[in-house]
C-alpha cells in the first residue's frame, strides 16, 4: 500500500489540471549555456547557488549542478524536467546539489515517461559517491525521500527513470559520461580542497563548453581537459588575499587568470559569487584580464551565452 501522504501528492498534482504556462525558452533554438545560479553557499549574494542548463535546439537537453535555487531558476529559464537526458553534480556541497530532489519530483508529473543519466564523482570518508548519495535519499524505506524510490524505474507514480554512475575523481584520463544527438560529455575530477570534484566537457557541433565547478586549480590535466573549449566557465568565489582554507578549496583571480591564458577559450564566463566576491568583483576581473586576454564575463543568473 502506498502512504497516504503519496496519494495527497499524486491528488494534488491532478488538481492542477491547467497548470500555468511555463517561460518560453531565453536562450534561442540553437546551442547555448544558461546558467541557472551564479551565487555561493552564503545567502549574501542575492542569487541562486550553483546550476546551469546547456540548450539544443530550443531544449534544456543538460543539467549540471542544482544548488539552492536553481529549482526556481529552471522553472524560469523555461526548461521542462522531460527534455533533460544528463544531469551532471560536480560535488556534493549543499550549494551545488540540494536542489536536486525537489527538480526530481517533476517525475511524477511528466506527460509520458521519460529518463536520465545522472553521473557524479566517487566518494570518500566525508563525502557519498552519487550511487551512494542518491541511494540516501531515494531508496525505498530508507532513504530521506523514499517517497520518490520510484525514481530508480520509473515507477510508484513517476514517470522518470534515474540512472546514477560514479566517475572515478582519480582518473588521470577523462571519462565519456553521456552522448547523444551529436553531443559528447566528458567528466574529470579537480582538485576542490578534500571533496571529490568533477569538471565537465561538452563537445557540441557548434562548439565546445567546458565548465569547471569549484577547483583550487593544481591539476594540470584540466588543462588539456579545458583546451578548445569555446566557453569556458570557471568559479569566482574568493580573492587574491584569500585564507590558506580557501585557497584549498578555491582558485583566486590570479589562478583564474592564469588557467584561462592556457586554456585560451572564446569567452571566460564567471561563477559562484558571494557577499564579497561581489564588493571585489572589478578588481578581481581586473586580475583575471592581466593573464588573459581575450573577453571575460560575469555571470549572473539567467544569464545566457550561445555558441
Amino acid at each position: 500500500m502506498k502512504t497516504l501522504s503519496k496519494s495527497l501528492l499524486l491528488l494534488a498534482g491532478a488538481v492542477l489540471s491547467s497548470p500555468p504556462a511555463l517561460a518560453q525558452p531565453v536562450c534561442g533554438s540553437g546551442i547555448a549555456l544558461q546558467l541557472l545560479g551564479s551565487g555561493g553557499p552564503i545567502s549574501d549574494d542575492a542569487r541562486a547557488s550553483s546550476g546551469a542548463v546547456i540548450w539544443i535546439n530550443g531544449k534544456a537537453r543538460l543539467l549540471i549542478d542544482a544548488g539552492g535555487g536553481t529549482y526556481l531558476r529552471f522553472g524560469e529559464a523555461g526548461a521542462r524536467l522531460e527534455d533533460v537526458d544528463f544531469i551532471g553534480v560536480s560535488h556534493f556541497h549543499t550549494d551545488h546539489v540540494a536542489d536536486l530532489p525537489a527538480i526530481l519530483k517533476g517525475g511524477y508529473f511528466l506527460s509520458r515517461s521519460h529518463k536520465v543519466a545522472l553521473v557524479g564523482p566517487t566518494g570518500n570518508a566525508n563525502f557519498p559517491s552519487m550511487t551512494a548519495f542518491f541511494s540516501r535519499e531515494f531508496s525505498e524505506g530508507r532513504g530521506a525521500f523514499s517517497y520518490l524510490s520510484g525514481l530508480s524505474n520509473a515507477s510508484d507514480g513517476l514517470h522518470l527513470a534515474v540512472h546514477p554512475t560514479d566517475v572515478a575523481v582519480a582518473k588521470a584520463m577523462r571519462s565519456k559520461v553521456w552522448q547523444g544527438d551529436g553531443v559528447t560529455v566528458y567528466a574529470l575530477g579537480i582538485p576542490h580542497g578534500d571533496v571529490p570534484a568533477l569538471a565537465f566537457r561538452i563537445e557540441t557541433p557548434k562548439g565546445v563548453i567546458v565548465l569547471s565547478a569549484d577547483q583550487n586549480g593544481s591539476r594540470k590535466e584540466f588543462i588539456d581537459f579545458a583546451r578548445g573549449a569555446d566557453i569556458l566557465m570557471m568559479p569566482a568565489a574568493i580573492d587574491d588575499n584569500a585564507d590558506e582554507q580557501s585557497r584549498f578549496l578555491h582558485a583566486t583571480p590570479t589562478v583564474v587568470g592564469k588557467i584561462a591564458a592556457a586554456v585560451n577559450p572564446k569567452v571566460l564566463v564567471l561563477d559562484h559569487f558571494m557577499g564579497r566576491a561581489l564588493r571585489d568583483k572589478d578588481h578581481n576581473v581586473q586580475i583575471i584580464r592581466s593573464f588573459f586576454k581575450g573577453r571575460v564575463v560575469a555571470g549572473r543568473d539567467l544569464s545566457c551565452f550561445p555558441l
